[in-house]
């Protein structure tokens, strides 16, 4: 359907055709639930309910432009479109509006409704236009123009080396690669856009230009000894001779989709994931090929919680890319969350067979056995992963960390500690992992002047993390220093007021000091508190019984030794 103006009777008839609820039949019910949808991220109901709102209400400024953003942000482009229409029709101003009528006006490439979309100051923002004009001069066949307009973005605060690239791939678009291999390799200001697709753009056109080892070098400087596959397939390709075609931009269009993904990915730790949404969405409607921009929508919907959405994205990777596996791995991760362990655990399984080779395939597989508590077959695929990970000499603190919990769990306990201690000789002093050995070491009354020191060098690296402080709280208890475990405890409960194992702790130690009724509260408080939200960690029927006699007589009757300063490490030591 070609839409060039819409009346608002056309309008409603083109959105009409989402099937739409029939629990919010009056409009002022349908904007209401639209809102709320809006608000907690459903694009799909939202889009729905608007549609619905539309209907009765179709030059409503604000229920046009929330249509847009719940159109765009589902990657349907064509209606997000025919709304925009009707606000530019309206005479309204709308940014998100002009992002979708850019977009489709570039994924059609009329180059020269986008320039005079443009100059009439209708674009994306700053930030975009000039870049976006650039490649439209491009599609004219008017370099000079477009080179210039990268120079002169380039000449704005903070966005040298952004627009730098731009112009580099613009340059090898057409077959320059001697003028694109001098500006990624920079001036004075060094190479520029050292992202993983700038670096691999930079080797396609050093490629391309027959310099085999310094591609192969920039290759390895930036991505070590194990590179995903899609990197080592362009080394292999680079190593073997082979001239590796330019494939990053093939065109204006291309071009046009590099700006909204870039600006996308650089915009992600700053703005709201609805605005960053709408960019990769613009950038995937462009150009649908683009892998790199779906699986950063599908990143974006995963974390805002939008489960089928993401999913659906990541399902979009053809089996034959490089990058399916990173797909498949993040759609495993959002049935995960979506409480879908068993669809998760299918796609690591078929994963795993099909890139047995894969260490962190085997890394993902372990992380969700230990979240489902099935810590043998954690240990199992962490196996797999460090032995993969040993072969390529690239070892990883955190699947030993992740091993030796699972060991611990299994009450494996030399096993757990060699990789406790192997984890801490590639990450020293990591807070997390001397905790959990500190604390480990202290629930088992071993090496307790050790566990003390590791225990300190935790909280001195993270003085507000309530575990930590706990653990530290924990381990004076447990060497008869009660005055000093109060101290801590009582500070772990600020900082973890709900935690029933903090709570129980304290408990614990007020008991020791002598403050029996405290304690009791505290029990009391940590079995509440349990009943709530269950703590693995937490012996309920152990607590009830400190309330009926008393943690003396819980200790006798477990055989430990009384409450004492026993073996107890000097303060000053």
């Amino acid at each position: 359907m070609k839409i060039r103006t819409l009346s608002a009777l056309a309008l409603t008839a083109f959105l009409q055709a989402v099937p739409l609820p029939v629990s919010a039949q009056e409009p002022a019910g349908a904007y209401l639930a639209a809102r709320q949808a809006r608000v907690v991220g459903d694009f799909a109901a939202a889009a729905q309910y608007y549609a619905q709102a539309l209907s009765r209400d179709p030059s409503n400024p604000a229920m046009l432009e929330n249509a847009t953003i719940a159109y765009l942000a589902l990657g349907q482009l064509d209606r997000a479109v025919a709304v925009a229409r009707k606000i530019e029709a309206d005479g309204l101003r709308s940014q998100v509006a002009q992002i979708a009528l850019l977009a489709d006006q570039a994924s059609k490439a009329e180059w020269e409704g986008l320039l005079s979309r443009l100059q009439d100051k209708r674009g994306a923002g700053d930030l975009a236009d000039g870049l976006i004009s650039a490649w439209a001069y491009l599609g004219k066949g008017d370099m000079t123009e477009a080179l210039a307009r990268f120079d002169t973005v380039a000449e704005e605060r903070g966005l040298r080396s952004f627009a730098l690239y731009q112009k580099a791939l613009a340059l090898a678009s057409v077959g320059d690669f001697e003028g694109a291999d001098e500006v990624f390799a920079g001036d004075e200001d060094g190479p520029v856009q050292a992202t993983r697709r700038g670096v691999m753009a930079w080797a396609q056109v050093l490629s391309q230009l027959g310099e085999h080892e310094r591609a192969l070098g920039l290759i390895d400087d930036t991505f070590g000894g194990d590179p995903d596959p899609e990197i080592t397939d362009l080394r292999a390709q680079i190593e073997a001779g082979e001239t590796v075609s330019f494939d990053v931009v093939s065109g204006p269009k291309d071009g046009v989709a590099e700006v909204f993904f870039s600006l996308a990915r650089a915009l992600m730790q700053e703005a709201n994931d609805e605005f960053v949404l709408l960019y990769a969405r613009a950038a995937e409607a462009i150009r649908p090929g683009h892998v790199d921009a779906v699986i950063t929508v599908a990143e974006l919907l995963e974390d805002m919680q939008q489960h089928d959405l993401a999913i659906a994205a990541y399902k979009k990777v053809p089996r034959d890319h490089p990058s399916y596996h990173v797909a498949e791995l993040g759609r495993a991760e959002v049935l995960r969350r979506a409480d879908k362990p068993d669809a998760a655990a299918e796609v690591l399984d078929q994963l795993a067979q099909t890139y047995p080779d894969l260490a962190n395939v085997h890394v993902a597989a372990g992380d969700l056995h230990r979240a489902q508590e099935s810590y043998a077959a954690a240990v199992e695929a962490y196996d797999r992963a460090i032995a993969l990970l040993e072969e390529r000499d690239n070892p990883q603190w955190f699947v030993h960390y992740a091993r030796a919990i699972s060991h611990e769990r299994l009450d494996h306990w030399p096993q757990a500690e060699a990789d406790f201690r192997r984890a801490l000789e590639l990450n020293p002093d990591h807070p997390q992992v001397l905790n959990y050995l500190g604390y480990s070491m202290v629930e088992k009354h071993i090496n307790l002047e050790e566990a003390l020191g590791m225990i300190e060098r935790a909280v001195a690296a993270q003085p507000n993390s309530g575990y930590i402080v706990d653990s530290l709280g924990w381990v004076y208890y447990r060497l008869g220093r009660y005055d000093e475990a109060i101290v801590q405890m009582e500070r772990a409960a600020e900082l973890m007021p709900t935690d029933p194992v903090v709570n129980d702790h304290l408990g614990d130690v007020l008991w020791a000091v002598d403050r029996k009724g405290e304690a009791r509260f505290q029990w009391r408080r940590a079995l509440s508190l349990h009943e709530s939200a269950p703590s693995p960690d937490l012996d309920a029927d152990r607590v009830r019984r400190k309330l009926e006699v008393g943690l003396d007589q819980v200790l006798e009757e477990e055989g430990s030794e009384p409450l004492r300063a026993v073996n107890a490490i000097p303060a000053n030591n």
